[in-house]
């Protein structure tokens, strides 16, 4: 493996995805969170629908992406309570729309039709439970599902080389299948497409880089990589099984003499269940402080879910991925 902080290149890229969410664009690779600030302003402001948004945060990073010409919202809920959080926060009066209405359910279809009347471009969870949103933006009749499976994908910013760095499943699917890692890998391989990556670096994580029969993650991620190999999996090269460490850092692949396209230059990390996704994400945004932006893909819109005690810094950053891929 190559020294200093320079990764090996990939193979050349394969098409995209042809069933991925996202259409086939030219952009710039984007490295960082302000970079990715500024892809979402260069477009025109997209009207994004919100249920229920009496909540500090979501109302805080809403007024900011107004500001900064990403988003129109469309809010869903009691006006009473939107402008006396408002108030509080020392926002003003909101100008835009809000569509009256008592009942969370009742808020998510509102929202969720409005998206899928082409009236909004992008969705984002208020201050209503997830299975009660969820429901809303898998429905059959009026729902917003896409690809066969919907993911949850997060990142966050990585150095040496500067890169964003992508990782999945966070929220949505619990104990995916082989299938369903497939699918998780080809919706967040569609998202890279969008972001630059032109064929991003897929890295199956597991708690060891060696295939063992007792660790089931191991398995998977060994067939995956093979799949990867004979071009079953296509637009990225996926590699594994790969520890943490060494799939975010060359010097720790080099020390264990771990060579691979993947193995500390990974754009996309692959975890193995929600535990181990919700605790990076968790852990990234408590402890380490890393910027963080995350959303739900699969959907045929772009759809906010952050987490309730995400900042409304991360809610920001998250309407801006969104905007930047709407």
């Amino acid at each position: 493996m190559p020294g200093g902080s320079r990764c090996p290149p990939p193979a050349p890229a394969q098409s995209p995805v042809a069933s991925a969410s996202f259409q086939t664009v030219e952009v710039t690779v984007i490295t960082t969170i302000r970079e990715l600030h500024d892809l979402a302003r260069a477009g025109v402001p997209r009207t994004i629908a919100v249920p229920c948004p009496h909540d500090e945060d979501v109302l805080l990073s809403l007024d900011r992406a107004g500001a900064n010409g990403l988003v129109r919202p469309l809010l869903v809920g009691r006006r009473a309570v939107i402008e006396a959080v408002r108030e509080r926060l020392g926002l003003g009066r909101f100008d835009g729309e809000i569509i009256e209405c008592d009942g969370e359910a009742q808020a998510v279809e509102i929202a969720v039709r409005k998206v899928a009347a082409g009236e909004a471009q992008m969705l984002m969870k208020g201050l209503v439970s997830t299975s009660v949103f969820l429901r809303g933006v898998l429905n059959k009749e009026w729902g917003l599902r896409q690809r066969p499976l919907l993911s949850h994908v997060a990142l966050f910013e990585a150095t040496a080389p500067d890169r964003l760095v992508l990782f999945s499943d966070v929220a949505m699917n619990i104990a995916p299948t082989l299938e369903q890692k497939v699918q998780i890998i080809e919706n967040a391989v569609g998202l890279a497409h969008r972001l630059g990556v032109e064929k991003p670096r897929v890295a199956a994580i597991a708690a060891v880089e060696t295939v063992s029969a007792d660790m089931p993650a191991t398995i998977d991620a060994a067939v995956l990589a093979k799949m990867s190999d004979r071009g079953q999996i296509k637009g990225c090269v996926v590699d594994g099984p790969l520890a943490l460490d060494n799939a975010l850092s060359l010097e720790a692949a080099r020390h264990k003499g771990i060579t691979s396209a993947a193995a500390g230059c990974a754009d996309i990390l692959l975890l193995p269940d929600i535990e181990a996704g919700n605790v990076l994400y968790k852990m990234m945004g408590l402890m380490v402080r890393s910027p963080l932006a995350a959303i739900l893909v699969g959907a045929s819109a772009p759809v906010v879910l952050t987490s309730r005690a995400d900042s409304d810094q991360t809610k920001f950053n998250s309407i801006a991925l969104a905007a930047a891929i709407s």
